[in-house]
């Protein structure tokens, strides 16, 4: 959703703190059903609970308005069993990793494209590792894009 007055940049950051809130909550499904995992889901959830707070920060400090994380989200598929809360945890990973790209592509500072490009590559990452547990190929050509 499109706020008023901003520039692509500033939407992108937007955008990206909108993904890091849905991901802290799409995180509490995770948790719910991915027993094996939870040090795992606790270190991905607590990372991003950091970059949701960075951003925040850096909205603030660029005089933006950070919007506030909504009720509730939906997530695109039902999640009963820990193959279902792997594949959502890299759904989250992967959304992240889409909205990040998007700051790196429209970024005017240096210092937020340099934080978009770590908070991209850390999605990938996490990403990589949650593929690797449901037993497929690691890596993406691109990660961000469809």
């Amino acid at each position: 959703m499109s706020t008023p007055g901003l520039g692509p940049g500033q939407q992108s950051l937007v955008d990206a703190l909108a993904a890091e809130h849905a991901a802290v909550f799409g995180y509490g499904i995770v948790a719910a059903f991915a027993d094996p995992w939870a040090d795992a889901v606790a270190e991905d959830t607590a990372a991003h609970r950091a970059r949701r707070d960075a951003t925040i920060e850096a909205l603030h400090a660029a005089s933006v308005e950070p919007p506030v994380a909504a009720p509730g989200y939906t997530v695109p598929f039902p999640v009963t069993d820990p193959d279902s809360a792997a594949r959502l945890a890299e759904q989250i990973e992967n959304d992240t990793a889409v909205a990040w790209r998007s700051v790196v592509e429209r970024a005017h500072s240096e210092s937020t494209r340099g934080a978009a490009i770590t908070a991209l590559t850390e999605a990938a990452l996490r990403a990589a590792r949650w593929r690797v547990r449901l037993g497929a190929p690691p890596s993406l050509p691109f990660p961000g894009q469809p």
